[in-house]
């Protein structure tokens, strides 16, 4: 087990350069928040843009467009049925986020059907929320992408087949090897841990706790995840991942030492000061 440190957070977050430009920070393409669930997809939205992602488009139900927009002019935005607009988003982002408050239903499926067989091996999917929940219904082949999986407990037993009581690092080590090498599995739980298919060893999380028992947690995660996919390329993916998920928690740690309750959307709030303050410290 290995324990995500200081020295791992300066070696991700580090300073950007003077010369650089949005281009360099991510192309993300988030999908999701199809009705009643656009929620999701606005808290998945406000942690990839807090992280520091270049450019952010999100496809979702036309009604929550404007919802999302009073939130975050930043983003650009879609309708999920403009098939178009779809089609070329998919072709050009870098990070794809597919999942969060994305409803289990014949149109979810479709959507998770075109983007499993859209995406090419140089881009990322991030599935999550209502795409794990189709993916495990419908045992669809894997994309040839890289891939990074963020189930919670319920979820990672429709996937896995592992009953709650029975996950433990053994039987997440043996379900990883029918995933696709160099998966990344943010296996979340009481003690989250991240994994790589194909490396024995594992990030465990020492932060974080019951004051993050709120909906919304995990789309926030989500899109921290895909924020932090999408730039600091120094790192390895797995690295990215696994310093965005622990940031997620030690942000949520802070917060409730004086807050009986942590809110998703105060995490994303609160990210691009603590991201300040790490860049500095490795310099």
């Amino acid at each position: 087990m290995k324990v995500i440190d200081q020295t791992l957070l300066e070696k991700v977050i580090i300073e950007r350069s003077r010369t650089s430009h949005k281009g360099d920070y991510g192309c993300l393409l988030l999908l999701g928040g199809t009705y009643p669930y656009g929620g999701a997809i606005i808290m998945a939205t406000l942690a990839a843009v807090k992280s520091g992602a270049g450019l952010v488009s999100v496809g979702t139900d036309r009604e929550n467009i404007s919802a999302l927009h009073s939130h975050l002019p930043e983003a650009m935005a879609f309708s999920l049925q403009d098939q178009q607009l779809l089609k070329e988003q998919l072709e050009k982002a870098e990070v794809v986020l597919l999942g969060p408050g994305l409803r289990d239903d014949a149109f979810g499926e479709e959507l998770v059907k075109q983007v499993f067989a859209g995406l090419k091996q140089n881009q990322i999917l991030i599935v999550d929320g209502g795409a794990l929940t189709i993916l495990a219904r419908t045992r669809l082949s894997f994309p040839s992408c890289q891939l990074i999986l963020t189930p919670h407990q319920k979820e990672w037993e429709k996937l896995s087949g592992i009953t709650i009581e029975k996950q433990n690092e053994d039987t997440t080590a043996s379900a990883l090897t029918s995933f696709p090498q160099g998966t990344i599995l943010v296996e979340k739980g009481p003690a989250t841990r991240i994994w790589q298919a194909g490396q024995s060893d594992y990030y465990q999380l020492q932060v974080g706790g019951p004051y993050q028992a709120t909906g919304g947690m995990g789309d926030t995660l989500a899109g921290m995840i895909a924020g932090f996919a999408g730039q600091f390329r120094q790192a390895s993916l797995y690295e990215r991942v696994a310093v965005a998920t622990h940031l997620h928690s030690a942000i949520a740690q802070e917060l409730a030492q004086e807050n009986y309750v942590v809110l998703p959307t105060e995490i994303s709030s609160y990210l691009p000061k603590i991201m300040k303050k790490i860049s500095q410290k490795g310099t």
